[in-house]
C-alpha cells in the first residue's frame, strides 16, 4: 500500500481540469510534458481550489512502469515517468507494475 506524508502544500485555483494524482502547475493550469509542477491531492474543475503537495511524499500515478529510486518527471498528461531530459520532479519511494497504477513519491521542490 502506498502512503503519503505531506509536509507542506498549497492551495492553487486550477485554472484547467485537474486529475488527482497527476500533476498541475503552480499556476493552476495543468503540467505540461517533462515541465515543472506538483503533485494533485486531489482532482478538480476550473474554478475549484486544490491542494498540490510542495513538499514531502504524495501519491502520483504512473505513466508507464517505474522502479523505485527511479528519478521522475512529467509526462504529456501530468503523469508521473521515468525522467529522461525533463524537469526534475519526483523520485520513486514505490515501483509502479505499469501506466494507470499508484506509486509514493518523494517530491522534489522545483
Amino acid at each position: 500500500m502506498n502512503g503519503d506524508t505531506t509536509i507542506l502544500q498549497r492551495r492553487v485555483t486550477a485554472t484547467a481540469a485537474l486529475t488527482q494524482f497527476r500533476g498541475a502547475a503552480v499556476t493552476g493550469a495543468a503540467v505540461s510534458a517533462a515541465g515543472n509542477g506538483y503533485p494533485c491531492a486531489t482532482g478538480g474543475a476550473i474554478g475549484d481550489t486544490i491542494p498540490v503537495v510542495l513538499l514531502g511524499t504524495a501519491i502520483g500515478e504512473a505513466g508507464a512502469a517505474v522502479t523505485a529510486g527511479a528519478l521522475l518527471e512529467f509526462d504529456s498528461v501530468g503523469r508521473f515517468v521515468t525522467r529522461s531530459a525533463g524537469a526534475i520532479v519526483g523520485r520513486a519511494v514505490t515501483a509502479a507494475a505499469s501506466a494507470g497504477a499508484t506509486l509514493e513519491v518523494f517530491v522534489i521542490p522545483n
